[in-house]
């Protein structure tokens, strides 16, 4: 029996098209939840009388946020391990696997600091005072929103750098994904640079619409090569 007899044997693990679907929903579905309930929030910044009062008046439907960016945060782990587990069986031999399974846990861990922080914000018998609140809640946008950004580009690079060079998805979808990824390691700036913030919602909702597409795009194994196509790639 060949070893691609074996290889076509093995388990693929989770499908990887659903769990980026429900991935994006989720994280979707939080801030929808979180801009219907409130109308706005506030700038990461703000005052802290400003910050303690949006957290407040609006604790329902912020800790029914904060549950859904946890829930976002479950799936997409899973799927870093999956896309992780399907790269090695594709036979990606290189440190672009490893450094998006890092990225990917990494911003699955961020997101879930985030929403406990923000649950634990909202969800005392009395209103958090507003110096807690206001750390509490820069905390929280430092963690979901930059170090998830972060983490996030560094799984999309993971994904496309290998794909481009082996071609395993289009390339111009390798191509976005690169732009993505830069987007998410340049996003780190703006704890210091405010205006690089326009970046962080880029990276979210872009980076979870590219995943969707990249999750079944990628294929489940590598076409057969001939000899000689084959030691040209290893040459390569």
């Amino acid at each position: 029996m060949t070893d691609d007899t074996h290889a076509s044997r093995r388990p693929g693990g989770p499908p990887l098209g659903p769990l980026a679907i429900v991935t994006f929903v989720l994280t979707l579905a939080g801030v929808v939840t979180l801009l219907a309930g409130t109308g706005t929030v506030p700038a990461p910044f703000a005052p802290a009388s400003d910050v303690a009062d949006w957290y407040s008046g609006h604790a329902l439907m912020i800790r029914i946020a904060a549950t859904l960016q946890l829930g976002a945060a479950v799936p997409l782990g899973i799927l870093a391990a999956s896309v992780y587990a399907r790269q090695l069986r594709l036979g990606v031999r290189v440190p672009g696997p490893v450094i998006g399974l890092y990225g990917g846990i990494a911003a699955s861990l961020l997101l879930i600091g985030s929403a406990l922080g923000t649950w634990a914000i909202v969800s005392g018998p009395e209103a958090a005072d507003p110096a807690t609140a206001a750390a509490l809640g820069r905390l929280a946008f430092a963690l979901g929103g930059v170090g998830y950004a972060v983490g996030m580009g560094l799984l999309i690079a993971g994904i496309a750098v290998p794909a481009l060079i082996l071609r395993l998805i289009p390339r111009w979808l390798a191509l976005v994904g690169l732009v993505i990824a830069a987007a998410g390691e340049v996003a780190f700036l703006s704890l210091v640079i405010d205006p690089l913030q326009a970046l962080l919602p880029l990276v979210r909702f872009g980076g979870g619409a590219w995943l969707i597409a990249a999750a079944f795009l990628l294929p489940r194994d590598r076409p057969r090569r001939g000899p000689r196509s084959a030691g040209s790639e290893e040459a390569s």
